[in-house]
């Protein structure tokens, strides 16, 4: 897997939580994980640990997974770091340490491109949980069409970095189906340097994440339209899956 820019340059990583606050989803993920009683919990893709570092209360056995170095460390440096286990890797590193529960966040599912990718990051994940176990995640819906809203004037902010004043952007490069290319533009305005970092993201529809889910065994339970556990429908802009290991 390539690692987009963002994940890899520490400016940009130092700006991830501001520019991805999430409070609602960290909610449901945090309620879920009481709800479910787990003990033991994986969070894949896991970035700067926001979330990982919540469920990591005590009693609780918590491994926060990331492909991208410079996230974990930054992650690593934030309070109650410590009560997490950090592991630099891709879903194969999660071994089969028999979890009560899996999350990806962040919309982490749609950087998996090829089906390929997809079906063997869900064999990681079910190997990785105990029989009964749950995995959790969500995914924006493609009706939706939430890259028609990636452009310059809907996403245009300025900001205070700790490398001074610096202006960012989306632009949609690319919309075929299933796959939105684009680019998050990032001008440093002390020194004039522009870095811009190109993206693609796999838009899976809600059948074709449940017939995945249910072709590595899993067995979905739920799929939410929204944080607050409604219906998915035709307003849902999320689908928030809830699926628990089969065998």
């Amino acid at each position: 897997m390539k690692l987009d820019g963002h994940y890899v340059d520490p400016r940009l990583v130092a700006l991830y939580d501001s520019d991805n606050p999430g409070t609602a989803d960290t909610d449901f993920y945090l309620g879920l994980a009481s709800e479910l009683t787990a003990r033991s919990i994986l969070d894949l893709g896991c970035g700067t640990g926001v979330l990982t570092r919540k469920l990591a209360t005590s009693g609780r056995e918590v491994t926060g997974v990331d492909p991208a170095p410079a996230m974990l460390a930054y992650a690593q440096q934030q309070p109650g770091a410590e009560r997490v286990r950090w592991v630099n890797g891709d879903s194969g590193a999660l071994g089969t340490p028999g979890a009560d529960l899996a999350v990806m966040t962040g919309n982490v599912a749609q950087v998996f491109l090829d089906a390929s990718e997809w079906a063997d990051t869900l064999r990681h994940l079910y190997a990785a949980l105990r029989p009964g176990g749950h995995l959790a995640f969500e995914s924006r819906r493609p009706e939706a069409r939430a890259w028609e809203s990636w452009n310059r004037e809907t996403t245009f902010e300025q900001v205070e970095s700790a490398d001074g004043p610096m202006e960012s952007w989306l632009e949609v490069v690319d919309v075929q189906p299933g796959r939105v290319q684009f680019s998050g533009h990032n001008v440093f305005l002390q020194t004039g340097e522009t870095v811009v970092v190109d993206s693609e993201l796999r838009f899976r529809s809600q059948r074709e994440i449940t017939e995945s889910l249910e072709q590595a065994g899993f067995i979905v339970e739920d799929v939410h339209g929204d944080w607050r556990r409604g219906p998915v429908t035709s307003e849902s802009r999320v689908m928030v899956f809830v699926a628990r290991r089969g065998g």
